[in-house]
């Protein structure tokens, strides 16, 4: 009788143990699913409880790539990008073909990049010196000068380079620090373009093959 009565105890918890598994299972799949259409289904009050908005260009002294514009007229159309660099940086150099093909991939599915170029030496200052260091690294997106670190500071920003994505709300929902996780990155700029698409009722397909890591 004890012997039928561990048998059967055993087989209960197997049955318990299995139960609570598979539930397990079902929990995290629900929280995957949830996670990768979260920002999707937050609304403004929600994301104003996560997430800081983002800060206006401020301070700026030339424009490259583009007439002088405001951060604000883009808030509500695009995807923002905002990569914090300075071109004689060895870092920011490694970032700048991902940016490149970033821009070159999701420009016209409402991706805005915006170089903030700032520099750390004096020659970075010159107008010239940074247009020419625009053409030879091939930038074709929107770089703005700010020498005096105006928008450096109203970021709080400590680090070159550093990039700071911003849903079409104007939030900052994501940004990174220094070289590194671009598959992650550009995964969620087709994360926030997708937002934008369903915001905007648009149509057409955001996901396209992430770019490779480039060997430095």
């Amino acid at each position: 009788l004890t012997m039928k009565k561990l048998v059967l105890l055993i087989v209960l918890v197997g049955i318990s143990g299995g139960i609570w598994y598979f539930e397990a299972q079902k929990a995290e799949q629900a929280k995957e699913g949830d996670s990768e259409i979260s920002i999707q289904k937050m609304g403004k009050e929600d994301k104003a409880r996560q997430y800081d908005m983002a800060k206006e260009l401020v301070g700026t002294q030339g424009f490259i790539n583009a007439e002088p514009f405001e951060l604000a007229d883009h808030i509500g159309k695009k995807v923002i990008l905002i990569d914090f660099w300075t071109y004689s940086c060895i870092n920011c150099q490694r970032t700048t073909p991902y940016l490149n093909a970033w821009w070159d991939k999701y420009k016209d599915k409402g991706l805005l990049i915006i170089g903030v170029h700032t520099p750390e030496f004096e020659f970075e200052k010159d107008y010239d010196n940074v247009l020419a260091a625009v053409k030879k690294c091939g930038i074709e997106y929107p770089v703005v000068q700010e020498n005096n670190y105006s928008t450096w500071q109203a970021y709080g920003n400590r680090y070159g380079p550093r990039k700071y994505l911003i849903d079409i709300d104007g939030f900052i929902v994501y940004d990174h620090i220094g070289e590194g996780a671009y598959e992650e990155t550009e995964m969620r700029i087709q994360e926030l373009l997708n937002e934008r698409m369903i915001a905007l009722g648009e149509e057409g397909k955001i996901a396209e093959k992430i770019t490779e890591e480039k060997a430095n």
